[in-house]
Formats: structure tokens, C-alpha cells, sequence
């Protein structure tokens, strides 16, 4: 069977791809150690077939179109869009897809019990995929299967509906005849108000931020249920904040233990969540 051997969760923030260059700026240090540690964690894990969780940011789906989850089936992917490449000098990569795996997932004729899943066979994936992908694995030669979550448009699922996600795709991966080794890929925000009145100031919520890396360090699944159950809480501290439920997914995928590595790292920035959780 099939086996997860790492899970991590990682900023997606595309104005990282710009100030991130050598000389590297000392504010960026601590963000760029810790995506070559998880580099370093992806190739040592050699991994086979990243599931990859993300949030499209309304290019793909929008309000006329708002799924809650929604698995990729395409046998390749696109990335990126125009606007991100001219306002954030990323770059058009072109990515490999795992179909097999895809079906495993949702399931190839009925749906799973666990969670209802959209489907799409074409997809063009923006920087909350490709930014992760671009730092974890560089090469971008590991096929993926991409997941779209709608962690920003309200109504978002609930914070079980995230747990539900990760064990299922945990599940999924365990129940698939094969022998590859699979990796999870989650990208999100910490505290973190992109485009309200407390961008660029730092953690809008420095509280939360300690309350969120307190439940990674301590696997404590129920105190991230709880704390994430209610959702003017997160709003308050920042109106992207909801996007953090992608890293709670990835706790959930790995049976809600301690994160093997948590850092949530400073910088010019909003707070940069680095959790990691290795095979033992």
C-alpha cells in the first residue's frame, strides 16, 4: 500500500518570490531556512506523488463558482497567472498531474462517505500551489494532486470539514494499492489581513498566531476544532485568516500528533507558518 511520509504546511505569500534574492535581506532569513529545511525533508522522504492543499485566490473559482473542495484530475497543470507573473515576477511552470492517485481520493464512481468532493479535469493553478511547490521542490518534477479549498469566501466549510479532508486523504493514500510515497502539501496564513487596513504591519493578531502554533506543537486536534469553530474569532484577526484551516488539515492527515518542526517565522511580512510532520 501506499504511505504518507511527511506532511507540511507553508506560507504562500507570492511577495516572497520577489524580496527573496541574494544578498537574502535579513528580515527574509528565517523564511528561506525554513523552506530549504523543508526542501531537504521532501527529497530526503523521496518522495513519489505530493497532494498538494491550496486555496485559489478567486481566478479559478469565484463567487459564481464556489465549491468546497475540489480535486484535480487533469493529467497537467498550469501555473501561473499573468497578473502574478507581472506584479510578483513569478514564473510559468507547467506541472505533472497523478490521475490514479486523484481517483483514489475522491473516488472513481461513487463519492467517499467521508467528504464530498468536486472534480476538475482542467485547472490552472495560481501562487497558493505553485509558490510551496516552487521552494519545496524546486525541480518540480513530483507528480501532484492539487485540492482547492474555499478558505476565503464565506461560507466556508466548517473547521471539521477540514479535519474530515486530511483524514480522508490520509486514509485514501493508505488504502491505494501501490508503493509510492506520498507527501502533503498545505499553504496558508497564519493571522493575516491581505489588503484590509492591517497588511504590512506585522501579525495582525499576534494572539492567535500563539494560540495556532500552541496546537501544531502540542498536536492538540481539538483545541485547533475549537478554536478555529468560531469564525469571527479568525476574522478578527485578519480577513485571511480562514486560510490557516489548510494547515489544520494537514495536522489532521497526520493522526492530530505533535508537528515534528514548528516555527512561525517574522518577517516584513505577515507571521510565516512552518509546520512539518516527518515519517517515524
Amino acid at each position: 500500500m501506499a504511505k504518507l511520509v511527511m506532511a507540511a504546511a507553508t506560507p504562500h505569500n507570492p511577495l516572497l518570490w520577489r524580496a527573496m534574492r541574494d544578498p537574502m535581506p535579513d528580515d527574509l532569513a528565517g523564511v528561506a531556512a525554513n523552506f530549504d529545511r523543508f526542501r531537504r525533508s521532501f527529497a530526503d522522504h523521496e518522495v513519489d506523488v505530493v497532494v498538494v492543499i491550496g486555496t485559489d485566490h478567486l481566478r479559478q473559482f469565484s463567487y459564481e463558482n464556489s465549491p468546497a473542495f475540489v480535486v484535480g484530475k487533469a493529467e497537467s497543470y498550469h501555473g501561473t497567472w499573468e497578473n502574478e507573473v507581472r506584479t510578483f515576477g513569478m514564473e510559468y511552470v507547467e506541472l505533472e498531474g497523478h490521475r490514479e492517485l486523484a481517483d483514489e481520493i475522491t473516488g472513481r464512481t461513487v463519492q467517499p462517505e467521508a467528504i464530498d468532493f468536486s472534480v476538475s479535469l482542467e485547472w490552472r493553478l495560481d501562487h497558493s500551489f505553485v509558490i510551496p511547490l516552487q521552494y519545496v521542490r524546486p525541480e518540480l518534477d513530483v507528480p501532484v494532486v492539487p485540492i482547492h479549498t474555499n478558505a476565503s469566501m464565506p461560507p466556508v466549510p466548517s473547521v471539521r470539514r477540514f479535519v474530515a479532508l486530511g483524514e480522508h486523504v490520509r486514509s485514501a493514500v493508505e488504502a491505494w494499492e501501490s508503493d509510492a510515497r506520498v507527501a502533503l502539501l498545505t499553504s496558508g496564513h497564519m493571522a493575516n489581513d491581505v489588503g484590509g487596513p492591517r497588511t504590512f504591519a506585522g501579525s495582525p493578531d499576534p494572539a492567535f498566531d500563539r494560540s495556532a502554533a500552541a496546537w501544531m506543537r502540542a498536536g492538540d486536534l481539538d483545541g485547533a476544532i475549537a478554536g478555529c469553530s468560531d469564525f469571527d474569532r479568525m476574522l478578527e484577526a485578519g480577513c485571511m485568516t480562514s486560510q490557516f484551516l489548510n494547515a489544520v488539515a494537514a495536522l489532521a492527515a497526520m493522526g492530530g500528533r505533535p508537528a515534528d518542526f514548528a516555527d512561525v517565522t517574522e518577517s516584513r511580512f505577515a507571521s510565516s507558518p512552518f509546520f512539518l510532520w516527518e515519517t517515524r
